[in-house]
């Protein structure tokens, strides 16, 4: 920890030195520490930016908001309705791009209009070994990454969150719904719907980093591979064919390699 303990620092001193910052804030595990830093080092000179869109599930919106409320942060909701964005719908392998650059927009013009010296997103260094066209926008933009900056890694923003107390340093990983489909799929309000509803009813059940990865008609769900037993029983494993089926899908599998980062991009 003495490795994370002087990253912290790095990090700490590199957020003083912005002297103002909007976080984008989506109240996942990075976004969040980097948010409670950014808030303790530079008090109301901090503010969270959280999108609100039909690939963003209400549970993260309300948790979102809840963080920012008990911390005495201000929040700032944005609209970011990512269907309407020329090409998003038709999942292009860029799609992440797409979102990021406009959201991103936005959130710079936010920051314009109050005053705030920099945007800051949450990405770490593990975020670079996987394909993320997200990161492209990010550096056209001169928006800042300050956990990647400071080397912190996935395993030390946990370890420091459980430190400060945050109730995300255990949180399952989150992406948006969008990365559940295909590329070259076309994404839909609805089917992204479908899969909320579909992952809401896995967590509900008790499991726990859950994806329901859509392809066409057949539902493919990703677990970490010590669930897996659960998801066989009986009563459990009826319950989710019926559910499913109700929402639309006509065939519901489970993937023999359990749930793993960026399973969409093993494609391209």
């Amino acid at each position: 920890m003495d490795l994370a303990h002087e990253k912290l620092k790095r990090l700490q001193q590199a957020l003083l030195d912005m002297g103002s910052v909007a976080v984008a804030f989506s109240a996942g595990v990075d976004s969040t520490f980097l948010l409670k830093t950014a808030h303790d080092a530079l008090g109301e000179r901090a503010i969270a930016v959280t999108a609100s869109s039909c690939s963003f599930p209400r549970r993260e919106l309300q948790e979102a908001r809840q963080f920012c409320r008990r911390e005495g942060i201000e929040q700032i909701i944005v609209e970011s309705e990512e269907l309407k964005i020329e090409g998003f719908r038709q999942n292009p392998p860029n799609r992440c791009y797409l979102c990021k650059r406009e959201l991103f927009t936005k959130i710079r013009e936010i920051a314009r209009m109050r005053g705030v010296a920099w945007i800051a997103e949450g990405s770490n260094v593990d975020d670079e070994g996987d394909y993320r066209p997200g990161l492209q926008a990010v550096a056209e933009l001169g928006i800042r990454s300050p956990l990647r900056e400071a080397g912190l890694t996935k395993a030390e923003i946990r370890a420091l969150s459980e430190e400060l107390g945050l109730p995300t340093w255990n949180k399952p990983s989150f992406a948006c719904l969008a990365s559940r489909f295909v590329y070259g799929e076309t994404i839909s309000e609805e089917r992204l719907a479908m899969v909320d509803q579909a992952e809401q009813l896995l967590l509900n059940l008790g499991f726990h980093q859950v994806r329901v990865r859509i392809h066409g008609e057949l539902a493919r769900i990703e677990l970490h591979p010590s669930e897996f037993d659960k998801l066989l029983e009986a009563s459990v494993r009826q319950t989710i064919v019926k559910t499913l089926r109700e929402l639309g899908f006509r065939y519901v599998t489970m993937d023999l390699q359990g749930y793993r980062t960026g399973s969409m991009n093993e494609v391209l």
